[in-house]
């Protein structure tokens, strides 16, 4: 299939909802996760926590495992929403260089790549975490930051593994969404 004439899904980062954006654009569909169900889940994770913390004022809006004003998701509310959706996640070993992830296996098995890399925000003064999907369409790889203005093509796998070898070496995560086998 011909990568320019494919349609790509692609949402642009709003406040700190970039799991949103993220989750949005794995799937290519643009609600296939709202805000409000990822608070729901959020909740979810809170109340079958069995360690709750005790409430106070600043609960109202720093939650467990989000912002309720600008979003800022944890990891627990990825592997929630990836499993509702009969995903799991595979968290890559660190020590090992991306050559190790097949990129080329068959397609029912890897369904993309969510990355969570340091990120500096606000004129630099804010340092946090910032969710990214790659994902491979049409038989080619894209990288679907929502902080870019457009899907970005890798040029083949090779390319791709240099990239995820520089998130690694430069303190990100690489996070493997894979379909559940039945």
């Amino acid at each position: 299939m011909d990568s320019e004439k494919t349609e790509i899904y692609h949402e642009k980062q709003k406040l700190q909802f970039c799991l949103l954006h993220a989750l949005n654009n794995l799937f290519q569909q643009q609600e296939a996760f709202t805000r409000a169900r990822l608070n729901e889940i959020s909740g979810k994770l809170v109340l079958d926590d069995p360690s709750k913390k005790t409430w106070t004022p600043l609960s109202v809006v720093f939650k467990p495992h989000h912002n309720a004003f600008t979003g800022n998701y944890d990891i627990n509310v990825l592997i929630a929403a990836l499993e509702e959706k009969d995903k799991t996640v595979v968290w890559h070993d660190r020590r090992n260089a991306a050559s190790t992830i097949d990129l080329d296996g068959a397609d029912d098995s890897l369904f993309g790549i969510v990355l969570n890399v340091p990120a500096r925000r606000y004129a630099l003064l804010w340092k946090g975490r910032h969710w990214i999907t790659m994902r491979k369409i049409g038989g080619v790889w894209y990288n679907l930051d929502s902080d870019l203005p457009k899907p970005m093509p890798f040029e083949g796998t090779r390319e791709v593994r240099g990239y995820l070898d520089y998130v690694l070496s430069n303190g990100g995560e690489v996070l493997l969404v894979m379909n559940k086998k039945e």
